[in-house]
């Protein structure tokens, strides 16, 4: 796949990514601010595998979604805040900085400046 890699760092370029519409009844988008849009790709794992990982970006805006899979993430570019909506605890993340959220949690992703971040993402009974 081109632009796929196992490594990545703050900065680096990586490839073309596809439209990732807020369309999974799951995650329950909500939007809240602007109008986000998002875009992704997964290297490896994915459909009726425990295990995923890949690209993800999204422009300025605002959105609560529940989450999808425990997740482990590396934010690549840009700024964001990610508040839990049971707790109101709050998280600001930008350019190398790393975050695990666990399965189901419900969050409120602020998007301040445009966001690419890889993530590893596990879910026992699979995606």
């Amino acid at each position: 796949m081109m632009g796929m890699q196992d490594r990545y760092t703050p900065g680096d370029d990586v490839g073309a990514l596809d439209h990732w519409p807020f369309d999974n009844p799951l995650s329950a988008y909500r939007i809240l601010s602007g109008a986000p849009v998002t875009s992704g790709r997964i290297d490896k794992g994915g459909p009726g595998h425990t295990t995923r990982y890949g690209i993800w970006r999204c422009t300025q805006g605002a959105f609560e979604c529940t989450e999808q899979g425990d997740e482990l993430m590396t934010v690549l570019a840009g700024r964001c805040c990610i508040t839990w909506t049971g707790t109101g605890a709050q998280r600001r993340l930008e350019a190398g900085d790393t975050l695990f959220i666990q399965d189901q949690s419900r969050v409120i992703w602020d998007v301040t400046e445009e966001v690419t971040k890889v993530f590893f993402g596990h879910k026992p009974g699979g995606y």
